[in-house]
């Protein structure tokens, strides 16, 4: 996040309107809640945990055991059994 100077993007009297509030502090003004995107929209890595659980699930189907799975995807046993069983549902 980039800070950015607020005499160069706001009218001076919503800034000193704003003053009234928090003189000479950094504050933090947040998205409008229809221009929020959602997690992992910006990035591929959606997918690739999508592909890596898919795979996941067709190594137990071929036998792999939790333990090696959990080796195999350096995960812990508890993440493997919950990708496993969110798969299942």
């Amino acid at each position: 996040m980039d800070y950015q100077n607020s005499t160069k993007l706001l009218p001076k009297e919503l800034i000193e309107q704003i003053q009234e509030y928090v003189d000479g502090k950094v504050i933090y003004i947040p998205k409008k809640q229809i221009n929020k995107k959602c997690w992992g929209e910006n990035t591929d890595t959606k997918q690739v945990l999508a592909l890596r659980n898919c795979q996941i699930c067709l190594d137990n189907q071929n036998g792999m055991t939790i333990k090696h799975l959990s080796e195999k995807y350096f995960l812990a046993e508890k993440s493997i059994q919950r990708i496993l069983r969110q798969k299942k549902i």
